[in-house]
C-alpha cells in the first residue's frame, strides 16, 4: 500500500482567519497550526515568482518531520515560455530555494494553461529536462543565470533523493494515449483535477504515484465538498494506494472550503 497524503494548495488566506485558524492565531503561527492536522501542502508563491532558500528552510523549520511539501513550478516556464526554450528558467527555479526543503521536498506540480494544447516534441522535450533526483536538480540549479543573484541560489543538495514531478493540463487535447503513453515513459503523473467539469478530468494512472487536486466540484475554487462526495473521494484515494503513494490537495479556498474538507478526508481515511 502507498500512502495517501491529504492537504490545501496554500495556506495564507485572510478568510481562514478566525474560522480555520482559530481567532487570535498569529499568521507566523498558521503554517505550523495547518500541518498539524494536514499531512501535506501545495507551495504555490513558487508559481507567481522565484522564492528564496530562506523561504524553504523556514517553512521546513516549521512543519513536522514526516511532513512533506509540493512545489508548483513557475509561470514563467509553463505560461509564458509555454514548455519551450526552459533550460536557464527551469535552473533558475531549481536554484530559487527548493532543495532546502530537504526531505520534506515532495512532487512539482506543473499546472499548464488552457489553450495550451499537446505536441509530442514539445512534452517530451520538457519531460527530458526535468531532474528525477536532488542531485540532478543541484546539477541543474548550477546553470542558473543573473536573474537570480548568487546570494540568493541554492545549488547543492544535502541527499541524493528521488524526485516526482505532476502535471495538470487543462486542454481536452491531451485526452489521448499518446500523451498519455508519454507520461508514462517519463513516469509524470497526470494529475487528477476536479474543476466543476470546466476542464477534462481524466483519471489516468501514468505513475508510481497519484496526484489530486480539488478545486471544487460545484463551482470552481467556491464550492465545498459535501460528505457523500467526501466519501466518494477516500475510496478513490483507497483504490489508488493499492499501487502507490496519493497526494490530494484542496484547492477550493475561496470560501475557506479547503481545510475543512481536507481533515474530513482524512478522517475518512482514518476509518
Amino acid at each position: 500500500m502507498g500512502q495517501i497524503r491529504i492537504g490545501i494548495s496554500g495556506w495564507t488566506y485572510a478568510g481562514w482567519r478566525g474560522d480555520f485558524y482559530p481567532a487570535g492565531l498569529v499568521q507566523r503561527r498558521e503554517l505550523a497550526y495547518a500541518a498539524e492536522r494536514l499531512s501535506s501542502i501545495e507551495i504555490n508563491g513558487s508559481f507567481y515568482s522565484l522564492q528564496r532558500p530562506t523561504s524553504y528552510a523556514a517553512w521546513r523549520a516549521q512543519t513536522p518531520d514526516d511532513f512533506v511539501f509540493a512545489v508548483k513550478g513557475g509561470r514563467f516556464i509553463t505560461h509564458l515560455k509555454r514548455l519551450r526554450d526552459v533550460d536557464t528558467a527551469l535552473a533558475n527555479f531549481f536554484a530559487s530555494g527548493v532543495l532546502a526543503l530537504g526531505p520534506k521536498l515532495g512532487p512539482f506540480l506543473w499546472q499548464l494553461p488552457e489553450r495550451l494544447a499537446f505536441d509530442r516534441g514539445v512534452v517530451d522535450a520538457f519531460f527530458s529536462r526535468l531532474p528525477r533526483t536532488t542531485l540532478e536538480a543541484a546539477e541543474l540549479a548550477r546553470h542558473h543565470d543573473a536573474k537570480l543573484p548568487e546570494d540568493r541560489a541554492l545549488t547543492v543538495a544535502e541527499a541524493d533523493l528521488p524526485l516526482r514531478h505532476a502535471l495538470e493540463f487543462r486542454s481536452q487535447t491531451w485526452c489521448t494515449d499518446e500523451a498519455f503513453d508519454l507520461m508514462r515513459a517519463h513516469g509524470v503523473s497526470c494529475v487528477v483535477a476536479d474543476t466543476a467539469r470546466r476542464f477534462p478530468m481524466p483519471e489516468q494512472v501514468t505513475a508510481d504515484f497519484v496526484y489530486v487536486r480539488l478545486h471544487g466540484d460545484a463551482e470552481l475554487y467556491v464550492s465545498g465538498y459535501s460528505p457523500e462526495a467526501l466519501d466518494r473521494w477516500a475510496e478513490k484515494c483507497r483504490r489508488w494506494a493499492e499501487h502507490g503513494d496519493v497526494y490530494v490537495y484542496f484547492d477550493n479556498d475561496a470560501k475557506g472550503f479547503a481545510p475543512h474538507d481536507a481533515v474530513g478526508l482524512i478522517e475518512r481515511l482514518r476509518s
